[in-house]
């Protein structure tokens, strides 16, 4: 008898335990799924109600997603629990805009001590800064120690700050140029470079520069960095009105920035180029889709995606899946998933068993259309899986999503949309209403010179607005005409239509 009730015992108890998954796992609801050529592909909502995640990193120790928000939060997604909670807050980190706390690298060796590197700006009185960080990180997840490793001129934008630690071992961090003109191409100033620097914050040995943390330069706003299983580090950097770019970095080349932009293809970056070598981009858009965090996908996990770098857009608001060429130095094909269906994406992140994780950054400085949604921001998870659930979604060519007919609603959908927004109503203290502007109903050679010749630090009507506007000289006489009927015919503003004459003498 007393056997038969130690036997019930055992699999009352056996029953209990094969019900709860290792520390309450939580089950994933599956939103959709992604048919490639021969995989499938599952989305799912790892966590919600995020404010900006800036950065993703993997804790393989605590099997964690660690991630930066932009207000000076650091958080820990619990992979099987989905559980969020905060590792730390750091108290002088400086949000505005695209300011805060950005890039993070989480270097965790075996049997050595773990390091998070930090980047972020900060404020003195008037002075803004970009810094680089290093803290120690325990084995269960705690910061201690802080060391500021670098502090560099910041700006209310263009500061980069993506930082990784690369198989060599080494640190690098892509810095802005803080919105100068002459930090790119000053190879004595650290912004607007890639810096490559010692796990203690030291200058390399084998730097190209001796006594120099300069490992190349020429760049504007860098906005993803990450490394292939080789150590070949690629950047994503924002361009001006045009031309985004893929850069394959290497030691001591020059990028071109601000002098040329993109590819060297036109006469004055030619003659540039002839006569201080530059390096091109090895992928670039124009019309722009600001292209944020990246990472290179080097598993055979999901095969149709192995050797490709997998990047996050925010004005085209999509993952790109970049394929690169057997040695890396080309990109040969693009795909593109989601475009305007989950909004701004900011950051990748793949795990070691090929899983993908992104998030979202609806809740930032420059919402789009239809966003914030209520659960945003999102951290999603994409999965290979053995089964469809509807809605099924294919991954577009990039080709087929480029406007044909370039007509004012197109050109202002590409160029316009995403600072002066659809209606036209601007974004408050950051980008001015184009809807009733005294301006745009003016006289037509007031607004031909804003679009050919940009514009910087505007103040209307007593409103100071720090976005800057890009000049458009690039576009058609018949694009920027259209483009300019098509603002002074919108959004309320019933101005008289202009034509190529008002053009002619500003060119």
């Amino acid at each position: 008898m007393k056997q038969q009730i130690n036997c019930i015992w055992l699999l009352l108890l056996t029953s209990f335990l094969s019900s709860c998954s290792p520390r309450d796992e939580k089950e994933t609801v599956v939103i959709n799924s992604i048919q490639l050529e021969n995989s499938i592909l599952s989305l799912s909502k790892e966590a919600t109600g995020l404010r900006v995640p800036w950065d993703l990193q993997y804790d393989h120790v605590n099997q964690a997603i660690l991630f930066s928000e932009i207000g000076g939060s650091i958080r820990r997604l619990d992979i099987r629990t989905k559980r969020v909670s905060l590792v730390d807050s750091l108290k002088d980190v400086y949000h505005q805009r695209t300011l805060g706390l950005l890039g993070m690298s989480l270097y965790q060796p075996e049997h050595e001590q773990a390091y998070l590197y930090l980047s972020y700006t900060s404020k003195r009185d008037s002075l803004i800064f970009s810094n680089l960080y290093r803290y120690d990180y325990s084995a269960d997840g705690r910061l201690s120690n802080p060391k500021r490793l670098l502090q560099i001129p910041g700006n209310t934008g263009h500061n980069g700050s993506r930082v990784i630690v690369s198989s060599d071992k080494k640190v690098y961090w892509a810095t802005g140029d803080a919105a100068s003109d002459t930090f790119a191409q000053d190879s004595s100033s650290l912004n607007g470079k890639i810096l490559r620097l010692n796990l203690d914050g030291t200058i390399p040995s084998d730097n190209p520069i001796a006594n120099s943390y300069v490992y190349a330069w020429g760049f504007r706003n860098m906005q993803g960095l990450t490394h292939d299983d080789k150590g070949t580090i690629y950047t994503s950097e924002h361009g001006d009105a045009i031309e985004d770019e893929i850069n394959l970095i290497q030691p001591l080349k020059n990028y071109g920035w601000p002098q040329i932009e993109g590819m060297i293809d036109t006469e004055k970056e030619k003659a540039i180029a002839k006569l201080s070598p530059r390096t091109e981009p090895i992928k670039s858009w124009t019309p722009v889709v600001a292209p944020s965090g990246m990472a290179y996908y080097g598993i055979a996990t999901i095969p149709e995606w192995q050797n490709s770098l997998i990047l996050a857009t925010l004005k085209n608001q999509s993952l790109r899946i970049l394929k690169l060429s057997a040695d890396g130095k080309k990109i040969t094909d693009e795909k593109v998933l989601f475009k305007d269906q989950l909004g701004r994406l900011r950051s990748v992140l793949v795990l070691p068993n090929g899983d993908i994780y992104f998030c979202s950054s609806n809740r930032d400085w420059n919402p789009q259309k239809g966003f914030p949604k209520p659960d945003d921001d999102v951290i999603y998870r994409l999965r290979l899986s053995d089964k469809a659930v509807s809605p099924i979604l294919k991954p577009q060519t990039a080709n087929s999503i480029v406007p044909g007919v370039k007509n004012g609603q197109t050109l202002y959908d590409s160029y316009c949309t995403s600072c002066h927004k659809s209606d036209g109503k601007g974004l408050t203290n950051t980008f001015p209403p184009l809807a009733q502007s005294t301006m745009v109903n003016g006289e037509p050679k007031a607004l031909l010179k804003l679009l050919l010749h940009g514009l910087n630090g505007q103040s209307i009507n007593g409103v100071k607005y720090e976005g800057a506007m890009p000049a458009f000289s690039f576009l058609k006489d018949e694009e920027v005409i259209a483009v300019a009927n098509y603002i002074r015919t919108h959004f309320g503003n019933n101005a008289t239509k202009i034509n190529q004459q008002n053009l002619t003498s500003l060119r």
